[in-house]
C-alpha cells in the first residue's frame, strides 16, 4: 500500500467513511483494568494493573502514520507492560490526519501529559511511542521542555519515525529490504498531517527540534526498518551533542518489531520494562 502514494490516499478515505475500531479488545480487561474518558472530544482510555501499584504513570502514543487507528498489537503491548511493571498507561486517542494536524495534536497532547504530571510529578511520568508515535512522543516531549517542565522518568521510542520529509539518502538502500513500509506512501501521510507546517518543522519532524534538557532516551530500531535512517541520525546526533541514548538495533528486524511476537520482542520488553520503571535518583 505504502508504495503508490494514491493507494495510500485512497485507503485514508476509505478508512474517512468507515473508521476502523479504537477500542481496546474485550479479552484486555481479564488482565487488567481498561477505563475511558473524554478530554476535550478525545476519548483517552486507562489501563491499570490489577492489583493498585505506584509503579509511576506512562502516556503511549501509537503509530500509524498519523493516518491508521491505534491496532490490537498496540493493545496487547501496553498490556503485557502493565501486567509487567504495574505501571499505569493513558493511551489518548488523537484525531487522525487530515482531521488531526501537527500544530493542534502536539500542543493538546503535551497538555495532557502536563496535566497528569500536575496530578503525580515529571518524575513519575513516562512518555512512549512507536513509528508515527515515536515522532510525536519526541515532540511532545519537546514541547514539554519549552514549557519549562522538570524532564520526565523517560521517554521510550519504538522506529520512531523523526523525519516525514523522506529525504535522508540512506532511505534508498533500507527501501528494498523493508516489506511493510515505503516513501511515496508514507510521505503522502505525513503531508496530510503537517498541514500548513514546513516539512523541517519540530512537531512534524522532530529530528530538527532541540535534545537539550530531556528526559533519558530510550531507542529500539530495526535494520530492515524503512525509519531505522531516521534512528540513525538521532543517535549520530546525541553523540555529537554529548546527550545519553540508550540504543538497540534489531539486526534483521522490520517495523515496530518489538509489537511482534517474536524472541526479540520479548527482549526488547525486557528494556522497556527497565526503563519506565527506573527510579528517577537514576536519571
Amino acid at each position: 500500500m505504502f508504495s503508490d502514494p494514491e493507494r495510500t490516499l485512497s485507503r485514508i478515505a476509505e478508512l474517512r467513511r468507515k473508521p476502523a475500531s479504537f477500542t481496546p479488545p474485550r479479552s484486555l480487561s481479564r488482565h487488567v483494568d481498561v477505563s475511558s474518558r473524554d478530554v476535550g472530544g478525545w476519548p483517552v482510555f486507562t489501563i491499570r494493573p490489577k492489583t493498585p501499584s505506584a509503579a509511576g504513570h506512562v502516556v503511549y502514543f501509537h503509530g500509524g502514520s498519523y493516518v491508521f487507528q491505534i491496532d490490537p498489537f498496540h493493545w496487547k503491548l501496553i498490556a503485557r507492560l502493565v501486567r509487567a511493571t504495574g505501571t499505569t498507561f493513558t493511551v489518548p486517542i488523537m484525531p487522525l490526519a487530515p482531521d488531526g494536524r501537527a500544530s493542534v495534536v502536539v500542543d493538546r497532547a503535551a497538555t495532557l501529559v502536563q496535566s497528569l504530571v500536575a496530578d503525580v510529578g515529571a518524575e513519575n511520568v513516562s512518555v512512549m511511542g512507536d513509528s508515527s508515535g515515536g515522532g510525536m512522543t519526541m515532540a511532545v516531549s519537546m514541547e514539554l521542555r519549552d514549557r519549562r517542565l522538570p524532564p520526565l522518568r523517560s521517554i521510550v521510542l519504538i522506529a520512531p519515525w523523526l523525519d516525514i520529509s523522506g529525504t535522508d539518502p540512506m532511505l534508498a538502500e533500507i527501501a528494498p529490504r523493508d516489506p511493510w513500509l515505503a516513501v511515496p506512501g508514507t510521505h503522502a501521510a505525513g503531508a496530510l498531517y503537517r498541514a500548513e507546517l514546513e516539512e523541517d518543522d519540530w512537531r512534524v519532524s522532530p529530528i530538527h527540534g532541540d535534545l537539550a534538557g530531556l528526559a533519558p532516551i530510550t531507542v529500539f530500531t530495526g535494520s530492515r526498518d524503512l525509519v531505522h535512517a531516521d534512528a540513525l541520525r538521532l543517535r549520530d546526533r546525541a553523540e555529537n551533542e554529548g546527550i545519553a541514548l540508550d540504543f538497540h538495533v534489531g539486526e534483521g528486524m522490520i517495523h515496530d518489531y518489538p509489537l511482534l511476537p517474536l524472541p526479540e520482542a520479548a527482549d526488547a520488553r525486557s528494556v522497556i520494562e527497565r526503563a519506565i520503571t527506573r527510579s528517577p535518583s537514576t536519571n
